[in-house]
């Protein structure tokens, strides 16, 4: 049964998504600020967090980058900040995705079991399980990457962006086929998460994440792994 953790501190929003992430089976903690929100996390290791960013003791950005310190956990934003800044920010600091207030219960759940999804292993077709390059190491099967020896943590968004761009090596992997694998199939205009992780890859992967050599754009159109 998932673990999930809300960090809301608005008691009526706590309340309801209490009731309907327990109707739908899930085992949930809440924490009223960003201080006990990590508490909890390093404590109860959740499956997910849901995160208001509008915290009263710090703002929910620290909390995103806190928990990335340590843990790959997915976590979805919650938030009533509206502009694409705001959005990009969020998941530039390592949230999975964000979720505008006010917002419908069954889109959130849907975009919550998707997170959650992502963070479970996606298996390779074929005799695939590492991937070599002059720049870095990736071996799927142990989910594991190394560049020049050291160990390189993904968070699970990164890892099944990877995970598609590899499935696809050498062939254009269009965006709206890349954000509904990523995403889910309610997706298909947000290019900003696209670019805001396809930034995190290369800076993460690439000798020089200005001219990429792996991770390649094709403006309008999508995106290319190439392995040479």
């Amino acid at each position: 049964m998932p673990r999930v953790l809300i960090v809301e501190d608005e008691p009526q929003l706590v309340r309801a998504l209490v009731i309907n992430l327990k109707a739908r089976k899930y085992e949930v903690e809440a924490a009223p600020d960003g201080a006990a929100a990590l508490r909890l996390a390093a404590s109860r290791h959740p499956d997910a967090v849901l995160l208001d960013l509008g915290l009263p003791d710090m703002d929910g950005l620290d909390v995103i980058r806190g928990l990335r310190g340590w843990t790959r956990v997915p976590i979805v934003v919650l938030s009533a900040r509206q502009t694409s800044d705001e959005k990009v920010e969020a998941l530039d600091a390592g949230a999975d995705d964000y979720v505008t207030k006010p917002f419908g219960m069954d889109e959130l759940l849907a975009r919550l079991r998707a997170a959650v999804r992502r963070a479970e292993p996606v298996g390779m077709p074929g005799d695939t399980a590492t991937v070599e390059t002059d720049d870095f190491s990736i071996d799927l099967a142990a989910k594991t990457v190394t560049r020049r020896g050291r160990d390189v943590h993904l968070t699970p968004t990164e890892w099944h962006l990877l995970e598609v761009l590899l499935r696809n090596s050498g062939r254009l992997v269009g965006q709206k086929q890349l954000l509904q694998e990523v995403w889910g199939p309610s997706y298909g205009r947000e290019t900003n998460y696209l670019r805001v992780y396809m930034a995190q890859l290369r800076r993460k992967l690439e000798a020089d994440p200005s001219h990429p050599r792996h991770f390649l754009t094709v403006p309008g159109m999508g995106y290319r792994f190439h392995q040479g």
